[in-house]
């Protein structure tokens, strides 16, 4: 496992859409491997593939005892609404409030490419929403909460 650079806001990737995962193999161990090495040593709580330089839809997920590796996600439901301050590891420096679902229904695939289904509530769904934004080049300021 490799610690990898976090790419940050101006990077052109950032704003880029993500392709999906159509070889699930060591290399994508690898990336997911890095990935959440990275995650660990920035103290963060998710991570998207764009942000260590790779524009493939891959995401992880950590909070408290949750964790997850999401590969090719994708939000198939959703409901109700929370209000939240958001940062993130690209934009240093920054935050703000941002409205997203409070309950979401995820279809991915694992590292070795089963599907799978999960659904989160409240601060997790947070965290999945912010993270797939970023597999299709979304910044969480791009959905400032103005009230």
């Amino acid at each position: 496992m490799a610690i990898r650079d976090i790419v940050k806001d101006g990077e052109p990737i950032l704003r880029k859409r993500c392709r999906e995962v159509e070889v699930f193999d060591d290399k994508l161990a690898k990336l997911l491997d890095d990935m959440k090495e990275t995650l660990d040593k920035a103290d963060g709580v998710g991570l998207a593939a764009p942000q260590v330089g790779i524009l493939k839809r891959v995401v992880i997920v950590e909070f408290e005892d949750f964790f997850l590796e999401m590969v090719n996600p994708v939000i198939v439901e959703q409901s109700g609404s929370q209000i939240g301050q958001e940062a993130c590891l690209s934009v240093p420096n920054r935050s703000c409030d941002v409205e997203r679902p409070n309950r979401l229904v995820c279809e991915y695939q694992t590292r070795k490419g089963a599907k799978k289904k999960i659904t989160v509530e409240d601060f997790i769904a947070r965290i999945f929403c912010h993270e797939i934004d970023h597999l299709d080049g979304i910044l969480y300021y791009d959905k400032e909460y103005k009230g």
